[in-house]
């Protein structure tokens, strides 16, 4: 068997008992196709076979292609980069989504994850760290503008840790598996996601200021402006945006549209 490569930031998964854990997270009946991104060995996928009624799985590396097709031969095993494939096509509709992922290129799969059209579940076994910071409620020192981003789109919940031990090479930290179910309306609309994104992410570079304060740094406007449209998304200029909750967010960004301000 192929070893791991440290350029493909792979580390093999390969207790029975937590890949068949991670399985049964994804959720799959009889009906359904999942769409494994990462397979590696195959741990997972073979763990997905007894409940998926057809799994595809897209590798990056190779050498590991011809021994995923001869050992799992009811799979259908894509060789190409996750991040350019186009997930539609190659998985087809209504498909699950499911991997064990580098640490590496964690942001961008997650979003292409919950690029439309999105799937139905996604559940990926992500650094913990980064678990904990998309699971994260307002206040709590994780929770960041991936928390909002992430969170106006999907429902987040963080399963179970995975210790550093369970995987061959170590890595140096713990992982854990997260689930998201895209919601069938998302609390943004997909044509304001860049600027809402662009608001978030400003507004987390101050996250230690009062919010007026916030606003006026972002929006490059005067107190009056800046308190004006606070006021509209029923805020309290003296808090923090750390707190705001993803629904304040919202408000906030439409009262900053309505006032005039644009993402760059």
């Amino acid at each position: 068997m192929s070893r791991p490569k440290r350029r493909l930031g792979q580390h093999f998964l390969r207790d029975p008992r937590i890949l068949d854990r991670i399985a049964q997270a994804v959720g799959a009946t009889p009906t359904d196709t999942v769409l494994e991104i990462g397979p590696g060995p195959g741990g997972l996928t073979a763990a997905l076979l007894p409940y998926a009624g057809r799994v595809v799985a897209i590798e990056k590396d190779g050498d590991l292609v011809a021994e995923l097709r001869a050992r799992l031969p009811a799979v259908t095993v894509v060789e190409g980069d996750a991040l350019e494939l186009d997930w539609l096509a190659v998985g087809g509709p209504g498909a699950l989504v499911a991997g064990n992922i580098p640490y590496n290129i964690t942001s961008p799969l997650l979003d292409k994850a919950l690029m439309p059209p999105r799937p139905r579940r996604i559940v990926f076994l992500v650094q913990k760290e980064v678990a904990r910071r998309v699971g994260a409620h307002p206040g709590d020192k994780d929770y960041g503008a991936l928390t909002v981003g992430i969170q106006t789109i999907a429902r987040a919940e963080v399963l179970f840790t995975v210790p550093a031990g369970a995987f061959h090479p170590v890595p140096k930290v713990d992982s854990a598996v997260l689930r998201l179910e895209p919601m069938e309306r998302p609390l943004v609309p997909d044509r304001d996601v860049r600027s809402f994104r662009s608001a978030v992410v400003g507004l987390f570079g101050f996250r230690r200021k009062q919010l007026l304060r916030a606003v006026r740094e972002l929006t490059g406007w005067n107190a009056e402006q800046a308190g004006a449209a606070v006021h509209t998304a029923g805020l309290d200029p003296a808090v923090r945006p750390e707190v705001l909750s993803p629904a304040e967010f919202i408000r906030l960004h439409a009262a900053l549209v309505d006032g005039g301000w644009r993402s760059a």
